[in-house]
């Protein structure tokens, strides 16, 4: 299905503001900023996510103001006026926001514009790698403008997957863990993102994850030939009431299969940045 107009156009919005975000962000970053603790396992966040995510919200509902909002950092499931819209920007200010305190450069600004519980613009930026993930629904992925393939590898054997190590503990692979070589990044959405590139050929998350932290790159990965479901390897949907998913698998149509077949199903806490 090729790309609609209307798409491309958000992609170009995306890209304008996520980079205007990055300048933002690194006037924070090794900067020492105020970080406080979001209380029951949410994890920190920082003057820098706060200051990002005004950002983010002033500009994308200036320019599109029919679009629901959801975003980690702005009551993500208190308001749900977001499900009375057709379409919603889904954003994390900062992925990786725990790599962003300790002076690490992988983190991510994640953008996308979800239509009918599909993402179709996405926008996934690494301001101190000078990274630039895109993608729109029928338009292929981008890194810094250059088209971008997931592999196709079928054999397990050395593959390579990004996963936090708990992922690979025996009790979540009844079905028998494949002889996979395990490599981490800090920021989810990057992760996937790093699938489409086809620098990994798969990456995996047990725990629930956010969909400000995967809405965006799940489609960057799915446009560049990656299969992308939940841990069970049923398809991802967006801007529900809960706004998770029960974690995520990515990889080559082949790769994927053995993935999923391995996976017995696990529960857990919520995975994000």
């Amino acid at each position: 299905m090729p790309a609609r107009e209307a798409d491309l156009a958000d992609l170009a919005l995306l890209r304008e503001v996520a980079l205007e975000a990055g300048e933002i962000a690194h006037r924070y970053f090794r900067a020492q900023p105020e970080v406080w603790d979001k209380g029951d396992g949410q994890g920190p966040v920082t003057e820098a996510d706060l200051a990002v995510n005004t950002h983010l919200h002033d500009r994308l509902r200036k320019a599109r103001p029919d679009y629901g909002w959801l975003s980690e950092e702005s009551d993500p499931l208190g308001d749900l006026s977001r499900l009375e819209r057709d379409t919603t920007f889904v954003v994390d200010p900062i992925d990786g926001t725990r790599a962003f305190i300790d002076g690490q450069p992988g983190f991510a600004h994640a953008l996308a514009v979800v239509r009918a519980g599909v993402p179709v613009a996405a926008l996934v930026h690494l301001p101190e790698l000078s990274l630039t993930y895109g993608a729109a629904q029928g338009a292929g992925a981008t890194l810094n403008g250059e088209p971008i393939t997931a592999t196709t590898r079928r054999d397990p054997e050395g593959a390579t997957i990004l996963c936090a190590r708990p992922a690979l503990d025996p009790e979540h692979w009844p079905g028998g863990l494949p002889p996979v070589k395990r490599q981490f990044r800090p920021s989810l959405a990057w992760r996937l993102a790093l699938v489409g590139e086809g620098r990994f050929d798969s990456m995996l998350t047990i725990r629930d994850a956010w969909d400000w932290d995967i809405a965006g790159a799940a489609l960057i990965a799915t446009e560049a030939g990656a299969t992308v479901t939940d841990r069970h390897g049923r398809a991802l949907t967006f801007n529900r009431p809960e706004a998770r998913s029960a974690g995520v698998v990515a990889a080559g149509q082949a790769l994927h299969g053995i993935l999923i077949a391995g996976l017995g199903g696990a529960g857990g806490r919520v995975d994000g940045g």
